[in-house]
């Protein structure tokens, strides 16, 4: 018997709903809790529903999404397009980082990597565009990072994830933009959230190499230098979430939103940095800041 859906005929005419993945904490939560202030309709979404309950009392209506589920993905959907017709915009926020020498991470986790990071946002833009085509209006927020235009030892497939939302949004832009709907890539630099515990949490659990193994004070040294950039002076140059969830909010409420926004000093300095180097010179810069594996 089919749940009825609680949200279903509370708004007429054009959608300025958003729909946010990754909502439990971070930017998604911070991008949440700005939009409903200002007055958008916002669905927070989430994996684990009871961790953004209380995104309800601040105005946010709130679904179940699991963007490595289809069911999940096209249920959520359906919830949002019944009450406002379409999907006004699309935030692509849900990710994680899975940390870990390429050798020592399970080809399983790197598979889910790829699933919550890629997979997952492909699936969901696919199931919303149709009705914004129809509409002729929409906006996919892609929240990318930094760690698409570069790389650092020990984050291999996070960043193969973050340069493919790179070339996906690239291709999406052109595709879309007779449609009426825009795609904007967000690339933040540092962003003072648990991202680095849980990057380190998931190298933990994925790798199984033992202590005594080759990568092991590589491995280390991964989890004690992402986990250090983010609580030392480097913090400096990054921001909170707030900040992403600002330039969120300026960019949907633009006619023309730019195609790329780079977020955080941090993220300004390393791209110009890497430009400025050549491979040679960018690996000799990584080797005095880790300890290479032998």
């Amino acid at each position: 018997m089919a749940t009825a859906n609680p949200y279903a005929g509370t708004v007429a005419g054009p959608s300025e709903a958003v729909l946010i993945t990754g909502c439990s904490s971070g930017i998604g939560r911070a991008t949440a809790l700005r939009l409903a202030a200002s007055g958008w309709t916002v669905y927070a979404s989430a994996r684990r529903p009871e961790s953004i309950a209380d995104l309800q009392d601040a105005g946010c209506r709130t679904l179940a999404l699991d963007v490595t589920d289809e069911d999940s993905m096209r249920a959520a959907v359906d919830v949002v397009e019944q009450a406002e017709g379409a999907v006004g915009v699309l935030v692509n926020n849900a990710g994680y980082s899975q940390s870990g020498a390429i050798e020592t991470v399970p080809i399983d986790a790197a598979r889910r990597q790829f699933e919550t990071n890629v997979f997952g946002l492909v699936r969901l833009t696919q199931l919303v565009l149709p009705n914004m085509r129809r509409r002729g209006r929409g906006k996919i927020v892609n929240v990318g990072s930094m760690g698409g235009l570069l790389s650092f030892p020990g984050a291999g497939h996070y960043h193969a994830t973050k340069h493919a939302l790179e070339a996906l949004s690239d291709a999406m832009r052109f595709e879309l933009r007779g449609f009426g709907i825009d795609v904007i890539l967000l690339e933040p630099g540092l962003i003072t959230t648990d991202f680095p515990g849980a990057a380190t949490t998931a190298m933990a659990q994925a790798s199984g190499e033992s202590e005594q193994g080759p990568y092991a004070r590589f491995n280390a040294a991964v989890g004690v230098i992402t986990t250090g950039a983010y609580e030392g002076s480097a913090r400096l140059l990054g921001a909170g979430p707030d900040r992403v969830a600002k330039v969120i909010e300026r960019a949907i409420t633009r006619r023309r939103p730019p195609a790329r926004i780079k977020v955080t000093a941090s993220a300004r300095l390393l791209v110009a940095v890497r430009r400025l180097l050549s491979d040679r010179a960018w690996d000799a810069l990584m080797r005095r800041q880790y300890p290479p594996p032998a």
